[in-house]
């Protein structure tokens, strides 16, 4: 079996209209520290997570989408094609360099699998 366990990205997809006003929340309502060496993606310390917040053209609504690390990516995704799980690697481009893919659990909340090695 193949280990897995919670990764501390998350994700948070907003549509534009509402992208400034979430970015303001958390930096100046809520007063989460700005992580910084990952520009220009804009993210915030969440306890023991990292809150990546993402503009996304074509939304009408905020996500929320979640990491799971792995030791092997091949391994997993294997394991998660014998169990039935459905990728989703159409959702987001990952680049051909990166060690991951994207899932959908059965209740619609989008995973990104990666190999802890590679995880921000």
């Amino acid at each position: 079996m193949t280990d897995f366990a919670g990764g501390r990205n998350i994700a948070m997809k907003v549509p534009p209209h509402q992208y400034e006003e979430a970015v303001r929340f958390y930096r100046d309502v809520i007063g989460l520290a700005r992580i910084t060496g990952h520009e220009p993606a804009i993210g915030f310390h969440f306890g023991a997570n990292q809150l990546w917040i993402d503009k996304v053209p074509g939304m009408s609504q905020a996500e929320i989408w979640l990491e799971i690390v792995t030791e092997d990516k091949d391994s997993a995704a294997a394991h998660l094609e014998k169990a039935g799980v459905v990728r989703c690697d159409e959702i987001e481009p990952l680049g051909p360099e990166f060690r991951g893919f994207w899932i959908s659990s059965p209740a619609s909340i989008v995973h990104l699998v990666d190999e802890k090695a590679g995880a921000w």
